[in-house]
């Protein structure tokens, strides 16, 4: 077994609540996005962070809006919907569950 492949893909599985709560605290464009996870040590790359967005978006948790930049092209910054806000409340939920249940686990 690859040791880096699990976790890549435990980093995958919980991206999605991740991503939420960064914007749910204030709005983002990506770049400041994939920053905030760099800065976590969650490492996200540009391939898998836009697909991600664009279905967040799709889905109708996210929503976006242009807007002019001082320093270069205008910026799309995301905003969290309230259905995303109501998905990221049973996000968080369920990741303090099964955080729960795996700390039971590997503490025995």
């Amino acid at each position: 077994m690859n040791i880096e492949n699990t976790k890549a893909q435990m980093r995958k599985g919980i991206l999605e609540l991740c991503i939420l709560s960064t914007i749910a605290k204030k709005p983002k464009y990506s770049s400041e996005i994939l920053s905030g996870l760099k800065a976590s040590k969650l490492l996200v790359v540009e391939g898998t962070l836009y697909p991600l967005l664009t279905r967040l978006k799709n889905a109708d948790l996210l929503e976006y809006r242009w807007e002019e930049s001082t320093s270069g092209p205008p910026r799309k910054y995301f905003t969290i919907t309230q259905k995303g806000k109501d998905f990221l409340k049973e996000l968080h939920h369920s990741w303090q569950s099964l955080s729960d249940a795996v700390n039971t686990l590997i503490k025995k």
